[in-house]
């Protein structure tokens, strides 16, 4: 299955350690070495780099470990083809438009018959590819098109039910892990993937909140550029990618990231949020 990647920060950083070692599950270190891509917000707008190659053999990822941009919210992917042609069009994440913003989601699992089951009730959202994970993005904005049709930003808790509502019925179609931004919010998903042991079990997800509190210099050195006041990380890995202390969603258990915090949760069952979060863990390896 594939690998996702996310990351919500406080202050703009750059994701050198956790890229590194994540691109080395997309070929040498497990078998998704089908394409790779990753998605940097800036604001409403976002940088998108994506190729159809594997990750631990792309010069591109060399390069953006070495001079990528910073950022506070990144959501990266990497595949491996179940369904679609192994093309640019099926890599994700995939990105569309939607209030005046950009809006990116990438996918782990496969959901059988999505399409014919489910399909798009106009066609404002289209796919550009073959997968099932793009026809589903395009299932959720349309989803949340009327919250975004206002003209404000909607709140965060309206959001929150509408991607609950959408993880609870795509969940009926297979393995439903999934990231998705919109350059404020980042919305993870965890679900069931399948294990190193082959089997298909939760969790589909893993998360890390950590404070640095080290200097300046230590933690660029380490990997992780930040730049004056304390920083603060929260990243989402489909695998713990370092030695910390990882903390793995329950099946059906929603998190809301911003700015480096967990600021929304909906409990594994779809109840109402408990208002609870982990808190964040200190030491080991800056992501």
């Amino acid at each position: 299955m594939c690998e996702l990647l996310g990351l919500s920060a406080r202050l703009p950083t750059r994701l050198t350690f956790s890229l590194e070692r994540f691109a080395a599950h997309g070929g040498h270190l497990d078998r998704h070495g089908d394409g790779w891509g990753v998605a940097f917000f800036e604001g409403p707008d976002l940088r998108l780099y994506r190729e159809p190659v594997p990750a631990a053999e792309s010069p591109l990822v060399r390069f953006l470990e070495r001079c990528g941009p910073a950022s506070t919210l990144v959501v990266s992917h990497i595949r491996r083809a179940t369904r679609g042609a192994v093309a640019l069009r099926n890599t994700h994440p995939f990105v569309r438009e939607l209030g005046g913003r950009l809006h990116a989601f990438a996918h782990n699992g496969a959901l059988e018959r999505l399409r014919e089951r489910r399909p798009l009730a106009g066609r404002r959202f289209l796919p550009v590819g073959d997968t099932d994970s793009e026809h589903a993005f395009c299932l959720l904005l349309e989803r949340l098109a009327p919250l975004w049709d206002g003209g404000d930003p909607p709140p965060r808790a309206a959001l929150l039910e509408a991607v609950a509502a959408f993880a609870r019925e795509l969940r009926t179609f297979g393995p439903a892990n999934f990231l998705y931004g919109d350059g404020r919010f980042l919305f993870a998903h965890g679900h069931r993937r399948q294990q190193r042991d082959g089997a298909i079990r939760p969790p589909g997800l893993w998360a890390l909140v950590r404070c640095c509190r080290e200097p300046p210099e230590r933690t660029e050195a380490a990997g992780l550029r930040v730049e004056g006041e304390t920083q603060q990380v929260a990243l989402l890995a489909s695998v713990p990618l370092s030695d910390e202390d990882w903390r793995p969603l329950a099946e059906g258990e929603i998190l809301v990231l911003e700015r480096g915090e967990i600021v929304g949760r909906r409990p594994a069952g779809g109840a109402a949020p408990d208002g609870s979060v982990p808190p964040p863990s200190e030491g080991g390896r800056p992501p």
